[in-house]
């Protein structure tokens, strides 16, 4: 049975999606924009703080499920620029210094409110 995760650490879904699902020992985030969460702002104007705030909610999100970036199997990065990719994966190896998840990373010709980066995860539960 699947459950749906809800958490005020990461943005609310603006449409029909839910932040996350979890069912058996997986947590599946929607993706997530980079919103900063103490300010309430989409960053747009730095892609390495942009990078953090996407995986700051993906954390909210798997946190809130049961599971824990520790715990991640699976991630997909969406870029509006692949001149990007390089400082994202600095940022990115902060986030999985070692053992990291399988990934995949798509240029895209646009992005929900113009962002510059959109990710998502899978998760095991602990």
């Amino acid at each position: 049975m699947k459950e749906i995760i809800k958490t005020e650490k990461a943005p609310a879904a603006i449409g029909p999606y839910s932040q996350g699902i979890k069912i058996g020992d997986l947590v599946f985030t929607s993706g997530q924009l980079p919103v900063d969460m103490l300010s309430g702002e989409l960053v747009v104007d730095d892609i390495r703080r942009a990078t953090r705030a996407s995986l700051d909610n993906v954390k909210a999100i798997l946190e809130q499920g049961g599971s824990s970036l520790e715990n991640v199997i699976k991630v997909v990065m969406f870029l509006k620029n692949m001149d990007d990719f390089a400082s994202v994966n600095e940022e990115y190896a902060k986030y999985f210094p070692t053992d990291a998840p399988a990934r995949s990373c798509v240029q895209v010709a646009k992005l929900p409110k113009d962002a510059p980066i959109e990710i998502e995860a899978i998760g095991a539960v602990k």
